[in-house]
């Protein structure tokens, strides 16, 4: 990368264009574009989500800014409001879902690691819900009153990037959500309580897939045997057969029963689970680790732009929350390529001050320059990986 390059442009540098291209061909998104591209639709909105633009017209006014530059950031010749608008909501969005989709094999590929030594992935899946109008998105009606929508997200507990996500309505409920998780054979899946059920956990039993489910306190069950000898902490490690006739038909085979008292919280869990060839302390560390997602759910909210949308149609939404993913994994690539000794909340800071400057990367994050950050930000953030 040349040094004459602006910042946007050189982390734009670490994107795949004829992957882009391609996609876009399979969609006509550039049919009858002069000016306006599916690409330049793509960097305006990743330009957007790494300087933290509040609305559509924050955003337009933040690159008019930028005029002169526009076409060397990757803009195009102008970026009106109204042209910016009309892409958002016309366009079809599985055009950015793919791309996203992509970006996110490819951080996972960069940041494969084996932290567990399981011998497969470990997944962590849970939702989150975002708040809306419902008199301005008519379309994601909730409560009486209330509009939603719900973001599923299946997230690599060892990566830290999300593999899956499945946006709905949100008043789907989030067991449902279970049937469109594209499982895989020796992956273990952590879920929370909401998740009980049976029906759904022997279908990923059946593909020799592990999972791990925090029990609900009323489970009627029958023990089958149990280990006597227990490590500090575990109260309970027993085989056992559920006894309710609905649940007993949906999972004929055993289980599994952890009951673990944490110190931290002073409380007991009650996990359920069909890998017993682990430890019952694994068990209730892989279950620890499900909190990651929720850290995620934390950080994507208070860091990219998706409590406040730049539309109100459900294809510009999905267009937002797909170019968020898309800047998650730009960062999570960028700091695996470049080997930054950063967090990620200092990257996004130092990102977006700094998009239009001309400094090179490498010294942009040079920490030599920039020894108290933390201190003049004050951050108190999770740092959700360090790549």
């Amino acid at each position: 990368m040349h040094k004459d390059k602006f910042v946007f442009s050189q982390l734009t540098g670490f994107l795949d264009r004829n992957k882009f291209n391609y996609i876009v061909r399979r969609y006509d998104g550039d049919k009858y574009v002069k000016h306006f591209t599916c690409w330049n639709q793509l960097l305006a909105l990743m330009f957007g989500q790494l300087s933290n633009r509040e609305s559509l017209r924050d955003l337009v006014v933040a690159i008019d800014a930028h005029k002169s530059k526009s076409y060397h950031l990757g803009f195009g010749k102008n970026v009106s409001k109204t042209s910016l608008a009309r892409a958002n909501q016309d366009r079809d969005y599985r055009i950015f879902e793919e791309y996203a989709y992509y970006l996110v094999d490819e951080a996972q590929r960069k940041c494969a690691t084996d932290i567990f030594k399981l011998g497969g992935n470990v997944y962590a899946f849970d939702s989150t819900t975002i708040d809306l109008c419902l008199s301005v998105f008519w379309w994601a009606k909730f409560r009486k009153h209330k509009g939603g929508i719900k973001i599923h997200t299946l997230y690599d507990v060892e990566t830290q990037i999300p593999k899956f996500f499945h946006i709905t309505e949100a008043a789907v409920h989030d067991m449902r959500a279970m049937d469109e998780i594209p499982y895989e054979s020796g992956a273990y899946y952590i879920f929370d309580r909401g998740y009980n059920d049976f029906k759904r956990l022997y279908k990923i039993h059946c593909i020799d897939a592990k999972f791990v489910i925090r029990a609900k306190t009323n489970i009627q069950f029958k023990p089958v045997k149990w280990k006597r000898k227990l490590p500090k902490n575990v109260l309970s490690d027993a085989t056992i057969t559920l006894t309710e006739y609905y649940p007993s038909k949906r999972y004929p085979e055993h289980l599994r029963l952890v009951k673990y008292w944490d110190d931290e919280q002073s409380r007991e869990f009650l996990f359920l689970t069909n890998a017993f060839d682990i430890s019952a302390l694994q068990v209730a560390e892989l279950y620890k680790n499900r909190w990651k997602v929720e850290l995620f759910f934390k950080w994507l909210k208070q860091h990219l732009k998706i409590k406040k949308f730049w539309g109100t149609t459900e294809n510009t939404v999905r267009i937002q929350i797909y170019s968020a993913i898309c800047a998650y994994c730009l960062v999570a690539i960028v700091q695996h390529d470049m080997n930054l000794d950063r967090s990620t909340y200092e990257v996004l800071q130092i990102l977006s001050i700094s998009l239009t400057d001309k400094t090179h990367l490498s010294d942009l994050f040079d920490k030599t320059k920039n020894q108290n950050f933390n201190e003049l930000y004050d951050s108190n953030e999770p740092n959700l990986f360090n790549i």
